[in-house]
């Protein structure tokens, strides 16, 4: 081949004369690069509508907390008569106690006079509570640690964790 073949070669090779779209090799390099993105992206958004379904659940604990507060307020600092239709009158917003399979449930299972416990139950399953105890101090807890907004708790056997942090 003489040297004049090989430039003319070489200029239709860099003037894409001679090529007109892409190879095999680099369509399945690109298929496999999207793969693999894909693979990596698409798992953390499967669990969004459990993680949005416990936020709301957090936020109307938070709201019965409050209202519970407020309660306790109008009652002389004592929660001996804020129950749940007491605290549905103060925040109309707060879930019914009676609430149908996949729906928000609010519960007050015990209350004295100066402490209390509030679970939310969330569409998925997931509870959320908050309690305070005679000292004042509150504990956030939810149950199925490690799944939709409960964070994994303390150790792998944990039935509760923290959902505060």
């Amino acid at each position: 081949m003489s040297v004049q073949n090989l430039r003319a070669k070489l200029g239709a090779r860099l003037d894409g004369d001679s090529e007109a779209g892409f190879t095999l090799i680099e369509l399945l390099v690109v298929m496999l690069i999207l793969g693999i993105l894909a693979a990596i992206a698409l798992p953390s958004f499967f669990n969004q509508k459990e993680k949005a379904s416990d936020a709301k659940a957090k936020e109307n604990a938070h709201s019965a907390q409050v209202a519970m507060e407020t309660c306790a307020t109008e009652n002389g600092n004592s929660y001996v008569n804020c129950d749940e239709d007491r605290l549905k009158e103060i925040e109309e917003t707060l879930p019914t106690t009676t609430a149908a399979a996949g729906t928000e449930s609010l519960s007050v299972p015990t209350h004295g006079t100066n402490e209390y416990k509030i679970t939310i139950t969330s569409t998925n399953g997931n509870t959320f509570s908050i309690a305070r105890a005679s000292n004042g101090a509150a504990s956030y807890k939810c149950t199925d640690p490690g799944n939709g907004g409960c964070p994994p708790g303390a150790s792998s056997s944990a039935t509760e964790a923290d959902w505060t942090s």
